[in-house]
């Protein structure tokens, strides 16, 4: 990972380690019931958790998985994913600092990869999916899900400048055929997909980013300016001037080693 993105991403996130435990939107849904029903079913032994953030996703795959270990690029992050999975009992996961560009593992060590709405973040998809694939046993999956870029130019670029004012170590959103590229170049075979929508409360998505007044003030106006069009493509939901919500639409992946 370049060291200019991995900078920004530790900042971000550091700061934020703490909201990110309580944030609804990572804490479970359809989305996450979906990815665990997709690795109950490939009955794996040994998982890893790639950019694990708060450690949701680790914590619901350590109920019938033995041994999980999460990773995640920021010390911060980590430190809440460790006593927010502790608080909850379970012993299964382990912990570790590291880049999803270079993972400190064997080939093919695990049985299970995933990795949830945390992409969107990296500098290049591609390496970090190399990554995954190497460490991925044969027959084994890797269980994917980030915000879908969107098809329409116009729209992706709308939306990214908006990503980008509210969270600056945010890179790009790439649309399914990207994705479907990354994984066949990395040796990855897509089984199973679906989209998945899921609301953004505003003052809940801004404030987690502990954005400056003047910055939210100016994010809001270039919304309210934007295109019709590029805010219906989103869903945007304004009342009274102000902007309420909007809906991402998320892409859900199962990919497993040939």
């Amino acid at each position: 990972m370049s060291q200019g993105q991995k900078a920004r991403v530790q900042e971000q996130f550091g700061a934020s380690a703490a909201a990110y435990v309580t944030s609804v939107g990572h804490a479970g849904g359809p989305d996450l019931d979906l990815l665990v029903r997709w690795g109950r079913a490939r009955a794996a032994a040994r998982a890893l958790d790639l950019a694990t953030g708060a450690g949701h996703t680790a914590l619901a795959f350590s109920e019938f998985i033995p041994s999980v270990i999460a990773t995640d690029l920021t010390l911060p992050m980590l430190g809440v994913a460790r006593a927010f999975v502790a608080e909850r009992g379970r012993r299964a996961v382990r912990f570790l600092a590291a880049d999803v560009e270079a993972l400190p593992f064997r080939d093919e060590s695990f049985d299970l990869v995933t990795c949830r709405i945390a992409a969107h973040h990296f500098p290049a998809i591609l390496p970090a999916m190399r990554e995954a694939a190497r460490v991925l046993r044969r027959g084994g999956s890797l269980l994917l899900q980030d915000i879908l870029g969107h098809e329409d130019p116009a729209a992706a670029a709308f939306i990214l400048e908006v990503e980008r004012r509210r969270d600056p170590s945010h890179v790009r959103s790439a649309p399914r055929l990207e994705w479907l590229a990354f994984l066949r170049a990395a040796g990855l075979t897509v089984i199973d997909d679906a989209v998945i929508e899921k609301e953004r409360v505003w003052d809940d998505w801004t404030g987690r980013m502990r954005m400056r007044p003047d910055a939210r003030a100016d994010l809001e106006r270039f919304v309210r300016e934007a295109p019709a069009a590029c805010r219906a493509a989103f869903d945007f939901r304004l009342a009274d001037g102000r902007v309420v919500a909007f809906t991402d639409r998320m892409l859900l992946l199962r990919a497993d080693k040939d």
